[in-house]
């Protein structure tokens, strides 16, 4: 039996919301061990002067704990 938990990460990228996905997944990889998932539950972008400069994720990542 394994027992896992859920922490929220919020990373953000100024390419694009699937390179802001993948810094969040890469930092979080950093700290917690056992990573196997992630669910996306937000996106927003940033604006300024019509461009848009920053895009956003609020994202859950999944961990096992260790035994």
């Amino acid at each position: 039996m394994s027992v896992a938990r859920v922490t929220e990460v919020i990373a953000s990228s100024s390419k694009s919301f699937d390179d802001a996905i993948h810094a969040g997944i890469a930092r979080a990889s950093k700290t917690l061990n056992n990573v196997k998932g992630a669910w996306i539950q937000d996106q927003k972008l940033v604006v300024k002067d019509d461009k848009i400069v920053e895009y956003r994720v609020n994202m859950k990542v999944t961990f096992v704990l260790e035994k």
